[in-house]
């Protein structure tokens, strides 16, 4: 039997009591909560078709990573790419091996986060952030992506010139610090090669390359010999080769562009080098055919469309008095078409194009540029007048002498007809050596624009 308090005041106290226990539990309780276990939806799997995965009873968001478990030794991970009712659309992230019907999909509680600081330099990752290099584990902190685009009204303009070391870049195409440009080229015109160059004789602080979707041989190759140990030193690379998962390729893009955020953010001048944007719009076409987009042009779903201006955003400059990324992205231009759809987007979002010409390799100059068919759109903003009184003038005698190459060649040319033509004509050995530049040779930038000076008849 309880016993009941005697007086008012006992009661009073009783009560009092009473509340400071129920309370002192109640905290406890509380101080427990954020060790409990939080409740997984965990879904089975039901359909897989092609690189598509469907599961049903899983509560996941889109870009969440989850668990495919079908036995002891069986285990995918992948990440969800849309849904549809009570499915979920996932896509693997590695080789998709051992899969059975019913097998558990256990979605994964946080995101996964990617390395950033100075103990990247000289490293090569993979799509995931980890080293692929045998050269030990990372030594730098790490920190989620970042997400949220830049405010452009916060952007600092872009007001001084990058040395890439190429004279004909330098002089011709000047190259704004965050300025963003594509390098439009087909099949074995020295693209690489180039790419290696800029890489080598950069003035910018840091490097950061992303070889999306490329042979594997050639991942080794620009590593070994584009790249080069000394050019390594001061460079991050990031590789997801053809056989790698389709969001392995896309991750590595992200990837390599979040590095070079963070690099940003420490007030350095980084060059970012993406190889290629086409290869990262095929790995989005994959996703999104796969989960049922329908195509438009050339096959090509319309999320390519919205993902490419989402990539190239990230790169440009910070706020002002800190970093910039100057950024170079490949265009693969199929059968050497310039207005294939990939290509003909991107001159849309990019400050200026660069295009490599198979008929100008063919003819030996390297690196091939085709003055005339390229442009830096902020060449006008951080370059002075007399500058750009040279390159107008190249471009005039490049421009005639090429009109009039076939009359030239056969002889038919009458030397006196075109006063323009016949400077042209004089100066095109000179022009040609000017052009040309070998893959080890330096070029500053001052360099550069006295090379042009003494190039021209003044």
């Amino acid at each position: 039997m309880s016993q009941e308090p005697a007086s008012r005041e006992q009661a009073d106290e009783w009560g009092a009591g009473s509340n400071q226990r129920l309370a002192s539990g109640l905290r406890q309780r509380m101080q427990r909560l954020p060790q409990q276990r939080t409740v997984v939806a965990e879904g089975l799997l039901k359909r897989v078709v092609g690189l598509t995965l469907e599961a049903v009873g899983c509560q996941a968001q889109i870009g969440s990573r989850c668990r495919v478990i079908s036995g002891p030794d069986s285990e995918v991970e992948a990440e969800v790419v849309g849904f549809s009712g009570e499915r979920v659309f996932l896509m693997p992230v590695g080789e998709m091996r051992g899969l059975l019907p019913n097998a558990r999909v256990i979605p994964l509680p946080h995101a996964a986060a990617i390395p950033v600081g100075d103990g990247l330099l000289g490293r090569v990752l993979d799509g995931e952030g980890k080293p692929i290099d045998s050269a030990g584990p990372l030594r730098c902190e790490r920190r989620l992506p970042a997400v949220e685009s830049i405010n452009p009204m916060t952007r600092a303009p872009i007001m001084r010139p990058l040395d890439v070391g190429v004279r004909a870049i330098n002089s011709l195409l000047t190259v704004g610090r965050g300025q963003r440009l594509g390098l439009f080229a087909g099949t074995g015109v020295g693209k690489s090669t180039l790419l290696g160059m800029m890489t080598r004789f950069t003035e910018a602080d840091v490097i950061v390359v992303g070889l999306i979707g490329e042979r594997g041989r050639e991942v080794r190759d620009f590593i070994d010999h584009s790249l080069g140990v000394q050019g390594l030193k001061r460079a991050v690379v990031v590789a997801t080769p053809a056989d790698r998962a389709p969001l392995l390729r896309l991750r590595g893009a992200w990837l390599a562009t979040s590095i070079a955020e963070s690099f940003r953010d420490q007030g350095k001048q980084v060059l970012l080098l993406m190889d290629s944007l086409t290869r990262f719009a095929q790995a989005q076409r994959e996703i999104g055919l796969a989960v049922g987009e329908p195509p438009t042009t050339r096959g090509y779903p319309p999320s390519v469309f919205a993902q490419l201006p989402r990539l190239v955003e990230r790169a440009g400059n910070g706020e002002a008095g800190g970093g910039s990324i100057t950024a170079f992205y490949t265009v693969l231009t199929e059968g050497d078409d310039p207005n294939d759809p990939i290509a003909d987007t991107a001159r849309g979002i990019l400050d200026g194009h660069i295009l490599l010409s198979r008929g100008i390799a063919e003819a030996g100059i390297y690196p091939a540029i085709d003055v005339e068919a390229s442009i830096s759109r902020v060449a006008r903003d951080i370059t002075a007048v007399p500058h750009q009184q040279l390159v107008r003038r190249f471009r005039q005698l490049l421009s005639a002498y090429q009109r009039n190459r076939d009359l030239i060649a056969i002889g038919a040319y009458q030397k006196g007809s075109d006063a323009l033509v016949d400077t042209a004509l004089l100066l095109w050995p000179r022009i040609e050596s000017f052009l040309r530049q070998d893959f080890h040779d330096p070029a500053a930038f001052a360099d550069s624009l006295k090379a042009l000076e003494n190039l021209l008849p003044q």
